[in-house]
């Protein structure tokens, strides 16, 4: 019988295995670009610099995300449900009590951020505060609180990265093909001209379908540990059948954040026109269909 520990198990392996692709094609492009250059520090530099990347992006990770969604420090006695509810469940799970934000947006939405468990933050928008009741309210929290707990902060940051790093080299490939020096009428040169560029193009694509794919599969399995720490699914599957109705987008959003939040912030509508393999987010069905098993 499948139950919430089932998905979230299969989530944990299935998000791994994503990840170790990745890697694969980050190491791979690597290895290519030193074959063609014919140079193997390439490779070498290439996985030290994502490694340095990595923790860089992942220790400033709260500032950047919150400066870019506009968020600012909620406090208690204006935000009380919030605040208390954080507080609670944050007791509930074993977690430090984490910063709490609000984004002033009629979007109802939420995310969490943050380099580690002692250093997190949760923010909702003002618009998600005024539709939930308490035990939907929850239930986000709950959420959110199960990203923090899962460490998808650290993962998150290190996909975007990666992310950014195989769309960079890639475009440094192809630019030193077509306009740089190294020519040469060597049929092997030749081939691997190809090679390279047709790998440098499908690279960026497959990068961004796999951190698509470890995003969903985060949602997934947030839903489920965020349902076991409430001990009540039904507050996040109405939370997130609320959050579906609202189909506008937020006023201020950033793709490179957008995997972050617990809808997609461009809206339902924009999630459906786009598809599966494209959208950030599992579709609502599906998950409300995780959590209740209806």
């Amino acid at each position: 019988m499948t139950t919430l520990y089932t998905h979230q198990s299969q989530n944990v392996t299935k998000t791994w295995i994503l990840m170790s692709l990745f890697f694969v094609i980050v190491i791979a492009l690597g290895w290519f670009v030193s074959l063609y250059y014919n140079n193997p520090n390439i490779l070498y530099f290439f996985v030290i610099f994502s490694i340095i990347m990595n923790v860089a992006s992942y220790w400033f990770s709260d500032k950047i995300v919150l400066r870019l969604a506009g968020a600012k420090l909620a406090k208690r006695e204006e935000y009380f449900d919030l605040y208390t509810s954080v507080e609670n469940l944050s007791i509930t799970a074993g977690l430090p009590m984490p910063k709490v934000y609000v984004v002033e947006d009629a979007a109802p939405n939420a995310f969490a951020t943050g380099r580690d468990k002692k250093h997190a933050v949760v923010c909702a928008t003002t618009g998600l505060l005024a539709i939930l009741d308490k035990n939907e309210l929850e239930g986000v929290v709950a959420h959110e609180l199960s990203h923090i707990g899962n460490r998808d902060m650290l993962l998150s940051t290190v996909v975007v990265v990666l992310v950014g790093f195989v769309s960079i080299i890639s475009d440094i490939f192809i630019r030193s093909a077509f306009f740089g020096g190294h020519r040469s009428n060597d049929n092997k040169h030749g081939a691997l001209v190809i090679v390279g560029i047709v790998l440098s193009i499908l690279a960026p694509f497959a990068a961004v379908l796999i951190q698509l794919a470890i995003s969903r599969k985060r949602e997934f399995l947030a839903d489920a540990s965020g349902a076991l720490l409430t001990r009540y699914p039904e507050g996040l599957a109405n939370a997130l059948k609320k959050i579906s109705q609202y189909s506008k987008p937020m006023n201020k959003q950033s793709s490179a954040i957008a995997h972050l939040y617990i809808a997609d912030p461009k809206g339902v509508s924009f999630t459906r026109k786009i598809g599966g393999f494209f959208a950030t987010h599992p579709p609502v069905e599906e998950r409300v269909r995780a959590l209740t098993g209806n």
